[in-house]
């Protein structure tokens, strides 16, 4: 784990705007075999060697040591997909204030071979059947010519004395914010459990890759 060093401060880009960014972390695989020497005693040393009984406790769903290993991400992500991240609540968040800080002009806008037609056996997702391309290309135009003009009009109510906090209530979920993310690796192995799965969606699958 301690190949992990090389990667602190490498900007991986996720979208079109957006990355992630490991930040920091604490432990390493002696952490998990030392804390799951607590609970298995003197004699798992000898049955064992560290790699093979961290698959012992992986394989057996003995989750608790993995705990003591802990991960910090800077991530730039579109609302949307924050408000799907955030229902991950085993872990901690600090994100961009936009009471604090006037929010940056910065909107995901999805490539046209990602605007699909809505499926029809998975009720909050799409399936791979190509939109009517002029559907397409207007509701694309639609997005970037909206999110100019809502910008524009948060900027203006800004200028004119609007306070930051009720001037960005009109800003579209498509806006990036950006958080600081911190999670335990146990909890880090469920997020990825769960928005690497083909169901999840595909934005924040490319996250969790």
């Amino acid at each position: 784990m301690d190949d992990n060093k090389g990667l602190i401060d490498q900007e991986i880009k996720v979208l079109d705007s957006g990355f992630v960014r490991l930040v920091d972390f604490m432990g390493s695989d002696d952490s998990i075999v030392e804390a799951a020497r607590v609970s298995y005693g003197r004699g798992t040393k000898k049955r064992r060697e560290d790699r093979g009984l961290i698959r012992y406790l992986m394989r057996h769903q003995h989750t608790t040591p993995f705990e003591m290993v802990e991960f910090k991400f800077h991530v730039k992500l579109p609302i949307f997909i924050a408000r799907q991240w955030i229902r991950h609540r085993t872990a901690n968040v600090n994100e961009y204030s936009g009471r604090y800080s006037v929010m940056e002009d910065d909107f995901y806008v999805p490539k046209p071979e990602d605007v699909k037609q809505q499926s029809t056996t998975n009720r909050q997702g799409r399936e791979d059947s190509e939109v009517d391309p002029t559907v397409r290309e207007s509701f694309l135009a639609f997005l970037s010519t909206s999110n100019r003009h809502l910008y524009d009009e948060y900027l203006k109510a800004i200028d004119s004395g609007v306070a930051r906090e009720i001037a960005r209530i009109n800003l579209p979920l498509s806006l990036y914010t950006q958080w600081y993310w911190k999670v335990d690796l146990h909890n880090l192995f469920h997020f990825l459990k769960l928005r690497l799965d083909q169901h999840a969606q595909a934005e924040i699958r490319e996250y969790a890759k």
